[in-house]
């Protein structure tokens, strides 16, 4: 039986630079990368290429050591141009010069029946050898999930809540066959439900509408109310020793592409999002693409920060930079490096903030405001001040002052027992945003998560 759940506690933040739901007229990106620092939990990388090697789409490029049977492959076919290592020799991206005609590796095709009568151990087989297994995530601790484990459920949120993110509707259009084949292909791997979460402020559309072998909930609410882990606190919440997956819905449709066509598809719409953008709107692409025919000639100034992703969660890349793998925008804002007499206690209309006492005129204007901000953090690091704020925005029962005190005492005992198995960082991100404090939340979160997993 359906859901419906309310959720009051949260903030929205409404930006300007919102994209269009139109694609692009722009060509392919020439390069495209693998970024192992993209896959949390990834330890030891193993290259199955050197450079100067030609591979097709879908051909494995990297495994984990410690998670052999996991492939990692190309998006796109080509050459490997660049292997870029860091510190201590670790591998930071794989590029790959991408062919004019993409030619893709092959796999086992199969119709809706031949999936109904697969068994779990042959569509895991075909899951780790055709690169699709990665869209798979853990929880707790937010990693690649074991291909050995069951979980006692999977969670598909189909609406993203962030600022300026992608309308995963849109992206998925024409899709319904893919995903509904993705899904069919899940219920595999658990005995229990797989939780497909809707927007119950917005009409279902049709890609994720009459989806079989789920159980649709709907959640209304602001932002976090799209978060996947704010969905399974409130659905099936995560104690020690549960175990639940959750996939996006691009991963699901991508999952259901490789059994349909028997190739891996990276093929992704992604938007192109942000105050900084003249024509905000989608491309059609490949995951780990360049950004630079996108913003070319499309950027309203120089002095910007371009993020892979949104501006809570997202990473920082430059303009010649790659989109990550589990992103769907880009988002282009002001950068903020300038110093701002007395900005923390000056009222004005053009700050957001959830802090009345920061920007009170701010609540004065309408809640459809859309609003310009840059990468100022308004305040430097200091000491760690307990204001309730944080279980004001998130609407989970986690005390979460308590909980980043203990991490950063590694207190394990404090953490279990205030909720971290039930949090990544997505779900602190807003806390992360409003903290007076400025500390970098969602690195601590991360740490902790570490340090819980490896004990």
């Amino acid at each position: 039986m359906s859901k419906i759940i309310k959720l009051k506690k949260g903030f929205d933040i409404n930006l300007a630079g919102k994209a269009e739901k139109r694609i692009a007229d722009s060509p392919q990106p020439e390069t495209f990368a693998i970024k192992p620092p993209n896959f949390i939990g990834m330890t030891r990388p193993k290259l199955l290429v050197a450079e100067g090697d030609n591979v097709k789409a879908g051909t494995p490029v990297l495994y984990d050591k410690m998670k052999e049977s996991v492939m990692y492959c190309a998006p796109v076919s080509g050459e490997i141009v660049e292997i870029k290592r860091g510190a201590k020799r670790r591998i930071l991206e794989i590029k790959i010069l991408a062919d004019k005609e993409i030619e893709f590796e092959s796999f086992p095709t199969h119709n809706v029946s031949d999936i109904t009568n697969l068994s779990r151990e042959d569509a895991q087989e075909i899951m780790l050898k055709g690169g699709v297994w990665p869209n798979i995530i853990q929880r707790p601790y937010g990693i690649v999930a074991d291909e050995n484990d069951s979980p006692k459920a999977i969670f598909i949120s189909t609406f993203d809540s962030h600022p300026l993110a992608a309308d995963n509707a849109y992206a998925l259009k024409g899709q319904e066959e893919a995903f509904q084949a993705g899904v069919n292909i899940l219920r595999k791997f658990t005995e229990g439900k797989i939780h497909l979460n809707h927007d119950s402020d917005a009409e279902v559309s049709t890609t994720f509408a009459n989806v079989e072998n789920v159980q649709d909930n709907k959640f209304s609410g602001p932002h976090p109310s799209g978060n996947v882990g704010i969905q399974i606190h409130h659905i099936d919440p995560i104690n020690k020793g549960d175990l639940v997956w959750t996939v996006s819905p691009f991963g699901v449709a991508q999952i259901g592409k490789l059994f349909l066509g028997g190739k891996y598809d990276a093929s992704k719409r992604i938007a192109l999002t942000g105050s900084e953008v003249k024509s905000p709107q989608y491309y059609e692409t490949y995951i780990g693409a360049s950004i630079t025919k996108m913003v070319a000639d499309n950027v309203k100034q120089d002095h910007v920060r371009y993020i892979s992703g949104n501006v809570l969660t997202g990473e920082k890349i430059e303009a010649d930079g790659y989109i990550n793998f589990y992103d769907s925008s880009v988002t282009v804002i002001p950068e903020g490096d300038y110093e701002e007499a007395f900005g923390w206690i000056l009222p004005s209309k053009k700050k957001l903030s959830f802090h009345r006492a920061f920007g009170l005129l701010s609540f004065m204007n309408s809640s459809k405001k859309e609003y310009v901000i840059d990468t100022n953090t308004h305040g430097e690091k200091r000491a760690f001040v307990m204001t309730g704020a944080f279980e004001r925005v998130v609407p989970m029962d986690i005390y979460f002052d308590y909980l980043f005190k203990a991490i950063m005492s590694e207190d394990f005992d404090n953490m279990e027992a205030l909720g971290i198995y039930e949090v990544i960082e997505e779900d602190v991100a807003l806390c992360e945003f409003i903290d007076v404090s400025k500390h970098d939340l969602q690195d601590i979160l991360r740490e902790g998560l570490t340090l819980i997993q490896t004990s």
